[in-house]
């Protein structure tokens, strides 16, 4: 797994450069936001099954559908993959999160994810909403514990959103 330093300095390295004042202004916006990602992962960590379910009610409230005769979250062996799979995506978005970059994104939970759910027919929409909820519910919980500057929270959670509904569905 890559984080925002190495990445970085990677890119440099491969091209043979030093780093410059944009290297250097990127490098100081992450280490300037590294307490706060490290207390919003902590958070994520202490209410993960909190987050998980409450977004679930959320998203089965906004889209009925999905728990109903038929509908890909109606069984409870349905319903609770669902639940598994949000929290799959919850977890692997914390770690982003402190990494400051979407590698462990890429490469552990989207890439082929589009071509599994085609397969099983689950839909790609809920999942979006889904995850949307999920990062609105953490937007806020980093307010109630007073960060107030939590920009950095979209960055994994809208990379996986802008991946997932680049797919027709």
């Amino acid at each position: 797994m890559r984080d925002a330093v190495t990445t970085l300095i990677r890119n440099y390295d491969a091209t043979g450069r030093y780093l410059d004042q944009d290297a250097l202004d990127s490098l100081r916006g992450y280490f300037d936001t590294g307490m706060a990602r490290v207390q919003v992962a902590t958070m994520i960590s202490a209410n993960a099954a909190e987050i998980v379910k409450g977004a679930a009610s959320k998203l089965f409230e906004t889209v009925p559908e999905l728990i109903r005769p038929g509908g890909n979250a109606y069984t409870t062996r349905r319903y609770a993959a669902c639940l598994r799979d949000m929290d799959y995506y919850l977890r692997y978005g914390s770690y982003a999160l402190v990494a400051g970059d979407f590698n462990v994104l890429d490469e552990r939970v989207l890439q082929g994810l589009r071509e599994t759910y085609n397969s099983l027919g689950v839909p790609i929409a809920p999942t979006v909403v889904g995850i949307q909820i999920m990062k609105a519910m953490i937007k806020g919980k980093a307010a109630d514990v007073g960060i107030e500057e939590s920009s950095f929270v979209d960055q994994p959670f809208d990379h996986m959103l802008r991946e997932l509904s680049e797919v027709s569905v």
